[in-house]
């Protein structure tokens, strides 16, 4: 059973990564998911800048130590995408290239809520202001 839960969240581990990477484009589709994912994101840039503790990664290496296995050496990136996934020779461009993805689709989505609230306003004589 520790077995089974300690590999769901090494599963809830990758799909939260890639919600980091990716989940700002789901805010395309449903706007207000995009407070969610801010939060996300920036978790996920704390816990590589500040080095704070993944509470996925302190829930795995519980799990793990109470099967009698070590914690994951050097935490859940090191271990399971630095030098496996992610050859380490390209980390800089990965990191760089996963901010601008986020970047990208917040751009996309503030020129999508724009263009919503144009449409919206329009019918009405309105025109949009922002402040």
């Amino acid at each position: 059973m520790l077995g089974l839960l300690t590999v769901m969240v090494t599963v809830v581990h990758f799909l939260a990564l890639a919600y980091i990477g990716l989940g700002g484009f789901l805010a395309w589709l449903w706007p207000r998911s995009f407070f969610v994912h801010v939060f996300f994101a920036a978790w996920g840039v704390a816990v590589n800048v500040f080095t704070l503790a993944c509470p996925l990664t302190v829930a795995e290496d519980f799990l793990r130590q109470q099967r009698g296995l070590d914690p994951l050496p050097g935490g859940f990136n090191e271990y399971y995408i630095y030098g496996t996934l992610i050859p380490h020779s390209i980390l800089p461009f990965v990191g760089v290239a996963a901010l601008l993805l986020v970047a990208v689709s917040y751009v996309g989505l503030y020129v999508l809520w724009r263009h919503r609230v144009h449409e919206s306003n329009a019918g009405h004589g309105h025109s949009v202001r922002l402040g």
